[in-house]
C-alpha cells in the first residue's frame, strides 16, 4: 500500500512518520507548514497518483488556538481535509482523518460513543464537526478517529506557568482522558496496518487514554514531574481548582468510549500516567531523552 502522510512539524507527524517507516509500506510525507497562504485548488499536485491511503496527521487539540484565530482554524480543521476527501473521492483513494471530543458540548452524564452527534460549543468543535459530516457524505472510503485531550496542551500550561511563575488555574469539573502522542503515533500505525491487509471498516472511531482525570488533577500529576520542579525538589507550579477564562470552550464532560476501534482493529488503551516522562521528553521543555528526537518542540 502506498500511504500519503499529509504533516505539518509537529510531534505526532514525525513519531507516526517513525513508526510507518518501519513497515513494509511505502510511505510518502508531504510537510504543509503554512496554512495561512495555501491554495487548496493544488491539491492534485501534491497527492501522488499511486495513493491508495491519504492519513493526514495534522493533529488540533486546542480550543484556545482556535478562538484565537478562527479563519486559520476553519482551513486546518475543514478546509484542508475536505479538499483532501474530495480528492480521495474521485482518485479511488482512502482518507484517514482525525477529530477530537471538542465534537461535544460535554452535556452528556456518561462518556460519548461513536455513534453520538456532535453539539460544539467552540471553534475547534465547530469545524471538526462540520468536517465529519461532511467527509460521510463526500467519501465512503474513510476513516474519522476522534481522541481525548492532547497531553501535550497540558504540558505547555504547566510549563508556561513555571516560567511565569504564576498560579496554574485548572477545572475541578471537566473531565477528560488525555493520549500522549506517542499512544496515538502507536494507534494510527495499527490501523494503517489493517487497512493494507483489505479491511473495509469505514466509519467513525474513538481512542483516548485509559483513565479518566479533571483537568486539576492532570496538573497536578504534570506538576510533580521532577523534572518541571524547581531547585531542590520543589513544585515550581501552584496548581489551583479554578475555572480558568477558556473554560467557556471546554466541554464538562470530554470522556469517550473507545471500545469500537479496540474491537475493530485490535487497539488496547494504554494509561497516560505510564508515558508522562517520554510526552515531556518529546515536548522539548523538560529533561529531554530517547526517542531519536532529543529536544523536539512542539509547535
Amino acid at each position: 500500500m502506498n500511504v500519503l502522510v499529509v504533516h505539518d512539524n509537529g510531534v505526532l507527524a514525525r513519531l507516526l512518520l517513525k513508526q510507518l517507516g518501519s513497515t513494509h509500506l511505502d510511505v510518502t510525507p508531504l510537510l504543509i507548514s503554512d496554512l495561512s497562504d495555501l491554495d487548496l485548488s493544488g491539491v492534485e499536485q501534491w497527492v501522488p497518483r499511486t495513493t491508495d491511503l491519504i492519513v493526514n496527521a495534522m493533529w488540533l487539540t486546542d480550543p484556545e488556538a482556535a478562538e484565537a484565530d478562527p479563519e486559520l482554524a476553519r482551513t486546518k480543521a475543514f478546509s484542508l481535509p475536505m479538499a483532501l476527501a474530495e480528492h480521495a473521492a474521485a482518485n479511488d483513494m482512502i482518507l484517514l482523518q482525525l477529530s477530537t471530543s471538542y465534537v461535544f458540548d460535554g452535556r452528556k452524564q456518561s462518556a460519548y460513543l461513536s455513534s453520538n452527534p456532535g453539539n460544539p460549543i467552540g471553534q475547534l468543535g465547530i469545524w471538526q464537526w462540520e468536517c465529519e459530516q461532511v467527509m460521510r457524505t463526500v467519501l465512503p472510503r474513510h476513516i474519522l478517529v476522534r481522541t481525548g485531550w492532547g497531553l501535550q496542551r497540558f504540558i505547555r500550561k504547566v510549563h508556561q506557568a513555571a516560567v511565569a511563575k504564576e498560579p496554574l488555574r485548572l477545572s475541578g469539573r471537566h473531565h477528560g482522558q488525555p493520549v500522549t502522542t506517542s499512544d496515538l503515533a502507536r494507534v494510527l500505525r495499527a490501523v494503517v496496518l489493517q487497512l493494507d491487509c483489505g479491511a473495509e471498516v469505514w466509519g467513525t472511531y474513538q481512542y483516548a487514554g485509559a483513565e479518566e482525570v479533571s483537568q486539576y488533577d492532570l496538573g497536578l500529576a504534570l506538576a510533580d514531574m521532577p523534572e518541571l520542579n524547581g531547585k531542590g525538589g520543589e513544585r515550581a507550579v501552584h496548581v489551583v481548582d479554578e475555572l480558568p477564562a477558556w473554560a467557556a470552550v471546554e466541554p464538562e464532560n470530554a470522556t469517550l468510549v473507545s471500545t469500537k476501534i479496540r474491537n475493530t482493529f485490535g487497539v488496547k488503551q494504554s494509561p497516560w500516567r505510564a508515558a508522562l516522562e517520554d510526552e515531556l521528553a518529546l515536548s522539548g521543555l523538560g529533561v529531554t531523552q530517547g526517542h531519536g528526537l532529543k529536544g523536539l518542540k512542539v509547535d
